[in-house]
């Protein structure tokens, strides 16, 4: 089968999902042995999305960007070149789906196009006019929507899509190293005896870091005497550490330093996994999710996990994970709290997501799905996949 993936630029896991997805297809299936062949795959995206792929993927670099550009109808001429070779076409996120509709529809007996949704758009009123007119456009074009989240699905349901399926998203394949938990504190600067925080996150307006922020005050209390030096972060007994970049670090940090939060701005870290293995408490404060990829691997680490019930949160913690509605600092902060002080709690919540953990979909989850997909028609696509 000659398949052919496209995705848009993006700073999160979309175009780290095209890529695996991509290696993944057209390698042997290991059901049916080595010595057979993979399908043929084009991953078609953005030069920083596929330049790290490698063969037998093969790539075109197609600058499909987060916005509407004057470029569009060159990227949809290039993408209707592509797709004219492909038996099935395969686009990742709102943006490129439309722009691969647009491709497959001026095409005679096109191929099959299948659209995942990762996110849900945000945004204004503008932003939102956009995006509904390209849910319906992609909605009445794909032969399968698959949502990251039953939310995304139940969406384009609504839109019009007659076939739309909860997608298998894996966490990647990274486990704690094992490294001691005092070593890591202490490359931290933290004091003995300090509590951990652990938020994995982009700093973007969905991860909630104004949410984080207003917890973070919440559990500090009524300020005291400013300190300074290395007590100013132990006066607090925590310490609130958040992984990962973005566009929001400078309002993260400059609110911090304004209301004295002991909240640690640490960039990105290979050691994410022994980090949420090592903390207390792992904490998200999204707006939405849809299969959060920390997420699973903070299951996977055995953490203690608080979150946020957003998107398909839910979806992959189940029960093993204390699940807050969003936007109320008091109620997060509390369950917070009683994890923190509770060891018992955190015990039974480390147990129960090492379990959780081994029901979540690996790889063989992911392709098994895909070839279902791929090579049935429309209307037999199994509901077993539905989300919800």
């Amino acid at each position: 089968m000659r398949v052919l993936q496209v995705t848009g630029s993006s700073a999160g896991g979309v175009g780290r999902h095209a890529r695996e997805i991509s290696r993944m297809l057209a390698e042997p299936d290991p059901d049916l042995g080595a010595d057979t062949a993979g399908h043929t795959v084009l991953l078609a995206g953005p030069a920083d999305v596929v330049a790290a792929v490698a063969p037998p993927v093969r790539t075109a670099v197609v600058e499909i960007t987060d916005r509407p550009r004057p470029q569009d109808a060159r990227v949809v001429a290039e993408l209707r070149r592509l797709a004219a070779g492909a038996d099935v076409v395969h686009a990742h996120g709102l943006r490129a789906g439309g722009l691969a509709a647009m491709a497959v529809a001026t095409l005679a007996d096109g191929p099959r196009l299948i659209v995942t949704l990762h996110n849900l758009p945000v945004g204004g009123r503008a932003v939102q006019t956009v995006a509904a007119g390209l849910e319906r456009l992609v909605a009445g074009s794909a032969d399968v929507v698959l949502g990251v989240s039953g939310d995304l699905v139940e969406r384009m349901r609504e839109r019009g899509a007659p076939r739309a399926v909860r997608a298998l998203v894996p966490a990647p394949d990274r486990m704690p190293t094992g490294i001691d938990p005092g070593e890591l504190r202490a490359s931290l600067g933290m004091a003995p005896g300090e509590r951990l925080l652990v938020t994995v996150a982009r700093l973007a307006p969905q991860k909630g870091l104004d949410l984080l922020l207003d917890v973070a005050a919440v559990l500090r209390g009524p300020r005291t005497t400013r300190r300074t030096g290395r007590h100013a972060q132990a006066a607090s007994g925590w310490r609130w550490v958040i992984l990962g970049d973005g566009p929001l670090r400078g309002h993260v940090a400059a609110r911090a330093s304004a209301e004295d939060l002991p909240v640690h701005l640490a960039g990105h870290r290979d050691d994410a996994p022994d980090l949420m293995a090592a903390a207390d408490v792992v904490v998200s404060t999204a707006r939405w999710e849809g299969q959060p990829l920390w997420l699973q691997e903070a299951l996977r680490a055995g953490a203690a996990v608080v979150a946020t019930d957003v998107g398909g949160t839910a979806e992959v913690t189940g029960d093993a994970a204390v699940l807050v509605p969003p936007g109320d600092s008091d109620r997060l902060a509390e369950a917070v709290r009683e994890v923190l002080a509770d060891p018992e709690r955190q015990t039974e919540l480390r147990n129960a997501a090492r379990a959780r953990a081994a029901t979540l979909p690996g790889p063989d989850d992911v392709r098994a799905q895909l070839e279902e997909i791929y090579g049935t028609s429309g209307d037999d696509v199994p509901r077993s996949a539905a989300g919800g």
